[in-house]
C-alpha cells in the first residue's frame, strides 16, 4: 500500500515515514500544500496522512479542494487542535479521520491500516500482471497461485513497479519509495533489491532492465528469460 505523508514538522515527519515504511509500505512526503499537490499529480495514493496545519495555510482547503476535484482515498488528518469543532470542521471538509498530537505510532498504524481497509471494499486490492498477483491490502503475492515469501522493502518494490507496469521505474523513484533521508541507500543497494526479488518471482523474471533509465515491469507479468 501507498501512503502520502503531509507534514511540516520534520522530526515527526520522518519518523512516521520510518515507522510506515517498516510496516511495509510505499510512502511518499510532503512538508506543505504545494509539495503535497505535486506528490499526488505524480502519483495517487492509498491513503493521506495529513496535518491539520500546514506553512502556507490550513489544510482544510487543501481537502476541500481535493474532494472537489474528485479525490476519494482516505484522509486521516493530524492535529494539535483537539476541540471538537475543529474535528467537525476537517471531517465536514472531507477528512475521513482525526488524530489528535501527541499520538501513539501504533494508533497511526492502526488508523491507516483501517481506512486502506474501508477503501478497499470499494476498490480490489488486488493487481494482476500475468502469471503474478499482488493483494496490497493482505500483503501477498503470488505466482501461479503460489505464494511468494517476500520481505517488507521487496513487497514495496514490487507495488511500484506493478502501479507502473509498462513503464519504466527510475533509481531515484526506488530510492524515495524504499528508503528514507536518514538511510541513504549505498550505490548498488537497489541492484540488490532488485535481484533479491527477481529470484522470488522466479523465471521467466518479470522484471527488465531498461540500460541507463531504470526498471519495467512487463505488463503482462511475463518477461524475457533472462536477467537483463
Amino acid at each position: 500500500m501507498h501512503v502520502l505523508v503531509i507534514e511540516d514538522e520534520k522530526e515527526l515527519r520522518e519518523a512516521v515515514v520510518r515507522r510506515l515504511r517498516a510496516d511495509g509500505h510505499g510512502v511518499d512526503e510532503a512538508s506543505d500544500g504545494r509539495s503535497a499537490d505535486a506528490a499526488m499529480a505524480v502519483r495517487e495514493p492509498a491513503v493521506v496522512v495529513l496535518d491539520r496545519m500546514l506553512p502556507d495555510g490550513d489544510s482544510i482547503e487543501l481537502v476541500r479542494r481535493w474532494r472537489e476535484g474528485g479525490l476519494g482515498v482516505p484522509i486521516l488528518m493530524l492535529t494539535a487542535l483537539d476541540q471538537v469543532g475543529d474535528r467537525v470542521a476537517g471531517l465536514e471538509a472531507g477528512a475521513d479521520d482525526y488524530l489528535v498530537k501527541p499520538f501513539a505510532m501504533a494508533e497511526l498504524l492502526a488508523r491507516v491500516a483501517a481506512l486502506s481497509r474501508r477503501q478497499d471494499v470499494a476498490s480490489p486490492a488486488q493487481l494482476r500482471l500475468g502469471p503474478l498477483t499482488l493483494d496490497t491490502g493482505r500483503r501477498e503475492v503470488r505466482r501461479d497461485g503460489v505464494l511468494l515469501p517476500l520481505r517488507p522493502k521487496e513487497l514495496v518494490l514490487l507495488e511500484l513497479l506493478a502501479t507502473h507496469a509498462g513503464r519504466v521505474v527510475t533509481r531515484a523513484q526506488i530510492a524515495s519509495a524504499c528508503w528514507d533521508e536518514a538511510q541513504e541507500p549505498s550505490s548498488n543497494v537497489e541492484e540488490v533489491l532488485i535481484a533479491s526479488l527477481r529470484r522470488k518471482l522466479g523465471r521467466p523474471s518479470p522484471i527488465r532492465t531498461v540500460r541507463g533509465a531504470g526498471y519495467l515491469l512487463e505488463s503482462d507479468g511475463d518477461g524475457p528469460s533472462d536477467d537483463e
